[in-house]
């Protein structure tokens, strides 16, 4: 195997992963924002390490390298994904969609919840990664950005359609087309995390809040307004108010969109970039609006009836945590199974109604609305095609403009 020269994460680039995993997406609450609780101590130990080991660069070495498949002969797989995001039974002691799976198809599955966020959990893995070895996992859920490395690394492999007619079929085209996955070969998603504007209306005194020009601008929002401390939601979100597509564009670009949001913190327009503490400001009314996750949107609801979204009509950021296949998987066509088992309506609603994200699964609405016709009628959870419409992903950066945006954004936020 070729052998690559360690790239060492930045200062920006490890200041961006520490916010991100104590408060921004690696913090998300999976059902009660617990889907970083113990991570700690574990996650600032993983990002020491990656500082000190290096990151190997993101490049594409083409397919991941083919492993023997022994799922044929041992009807067993092993499943890594992050905590607070399976549905679990009542009494806390199994998983039913997994249960059904396995009853269906004889195929026992070992369930770990032992990813907290992703720098930590990569640097667990990557040695055995370079080194082509096993990982002992046979099917990983990671976000989007590296689930992008690892295929590009050569690292994650070629799933095979003829295990997959459900997920080719019943895969939304919201996510069909990701810059770093052509055509979904080596993973699908698990869910998708909308950024949308939530706002108090009690707070903005009735007023609907539906721009991030109406964030940025109106006086009456003046020092009640936050935005977030991901770099990609907020930039992306800027982005898009200018009239530019995050999926494609300059640098000339993206500093116009700091511009703008310097702009809002030198008129103390913007009263703070947060992680999602955001959610206890925005619920007592001392933030009127804000940027906001749309899993947390929908949590804030249940308690809080003033509290409302609005999607812009320039649209919004998508991210996914998506399942990969890792090279050197001992039980590939097993994982495989599963990753289509999921893809089946009835499951994918079960799914939905429990952690509370965008369903990537077509054909679900029905079923979901057997379960909770409230979340069934949700778009945060079942976006209607205008709303999937408007969505875009912050496109692929490459390492050097990766460092070199987020120290921008972090001199722009005081990280």
């Amino acid at each position: 195997m070729e052998q690559y020269e360690p790239e060492s994460l930045s200062a920006a680039q490890l200041a961006a992963a520490r916010r991100s995993l104590t408060g921004g997406r690696g913090a998300l609450g999976r059902r009660a924002l617990l889907r970083a609780s113990g991570a700690g101590a574990l996650t600032l130990g993983g990002l020491a390490g990656l500082s000190g080991c290096g990151i190997p660069p993101a490049k594409r070495e083409g397919e991941g390298p083919a492993s023997t498949d022994h799922s044929d002969r041992e009807k067993t797989l092993t499943f890594s994904n992050w905590t607070e995001y399976m549905d679990i039974s009542d009494d806390e002691k199994s998983y039913p969609t997994l249960g059904e799976f396995t009853r269906r198809t004889g195929i026992r599955v070992k369930y770990t919840a032992d990813i907290n966020d992703n720098v930590e959990f990569f640097g667990k893995v990557k040695p055995q990664l370079a080194a082509g070895q096993d990982i002992g996992r046979d099917l990983i859920c990671v976000t989007d950005w590296l689930a992008a490395r690892i295929i590009r690394l050569g690292w994650a492999q070629r799933l095979d359609p003829a295990n997959l007619p459900n997920a080719y079929a019943n895969l939304t085209a919201q996510f069909r087309r990701p810059d770093w996955d052509p055509g979904r070969a080596h993973s699908y998603p698990w869910t998708g995390i909308s950024t949308v504007i939530a706002y108090n209306v009690r707070a903005t005194g009735g007023r609907k809040v539906d721009s991030v020009g109406q964030l940025l601008d109106d006086p009456r929002l003046k020092g009640r307004v936050g935005f977030l401390t991901e770099m990609r939601d907020s930039v992306g979100m800027a982005l898009l108010d200018l009239g530019k597509d995050p999926g494609n564009f300059t640098d000339a670009d993206y500093d116009a969109a700091i511009g703008r949001l310097r702009k809002g913190v030198d008129t103390r327009q913007i009263r703070r970039f947060t992680g999602n503490d955001y959610t206890s400001d925005l619920d007592k009314g001392d933030l009127a609006a804000c940027l906001a996750w749309a899993g947390d949107v929908i949590q804030l609801q249940a308690d809080n009836p003033d509290i409302r979204f609005s999607v812009p009509s320039a649209g919004y950021i998508t991210s996914t945590d998506n399942l990969l296949v890792p090279a050197q998987a001992r039980h590939k066509k097993n994982a495989e199974l599963l990753i289509d088992h999921y893809y089946r309506p009835p499951v994918a609603a079960r799914l939905a109604a429990y952690i509370n994200y965008v369903c990537p699964v077509d054909g679900v609405r029905e079923e979901l609305a057997e379960l909770d016709p409230k979340l069934a009628a949700n778009p945060l959870i079942l976006p209607d095609r205008a709303m999937a419409a408007r969505s875009h992903a912050f496109r692929t950066l490459s390492s050097a403009e990766e460092t070199a945006y987020e120290e921008k954004f972090a001199k722009l936020i005081g990280a």
